[in-house]
């Protein structure tokens, strides 16, 4: 029996591309099926001060940490207060979203639960995979 395994990654958030949200909020892709991930992607998105993305949910579980500045994690329509390093576990189909309310900069690392995560946005309703946001959809 053979395995097919993927060689380990060193990945540099300085040296990628960062793709333009909008809104003043940028993501850099880490960890996706290009570096030869088959369970889960993440990367960091950066809030400049005032910056927030809309509501929106995931077809898998989510899990976010703020790595710099705060943040207000609006999560099925509660809104939460997190400092840095405070963590997020959101499941699948539950309305969230992220805001950076401050003066300063704000950074999270968000990470799904497969690599084929897929983002509804609540106001349009379109449904993109995060591969594809991010100009990595599978080939």
């Amino acid at each position: 029996m053979s395995i097919t395994r993927s060689e380990p990654a060193i990945l540099r958030p300085a040296q990628l591309k960062a793709n333009d949200r909008g809104g003043g909020a940028r993501t850099t892709p880490l960890v996706t099926r290009r570096c030869g991930s088959t369970s889960l992607i993440n990367g960091i998105t950066a809030f400049d001060p005032g910056a927030a993305i809309g509501l929106h949910f995931h077809n898998c579980e989510e899990s976010v940490m703020v790595i710099e500045g705060q943040a207000i994690a609006e999560i099925d329509g509660v809104q939460h207060d997190l400092d840095t390093f405070d963590t997020t576990w959101i499941p699948p189909n539950v309305p969230h979203r992220f805001i950076n309310a401050t003066d300063k900069p704000m950074r999270i690392f968000w990470t799904y639960a497969t690599i084929d995560a897929t983002r509804t946005m609540l106001a349009s309703g379109e449904t993109r995979t995060i591969d594809a946001e991010h100009g990595h959809a599978p080939k």
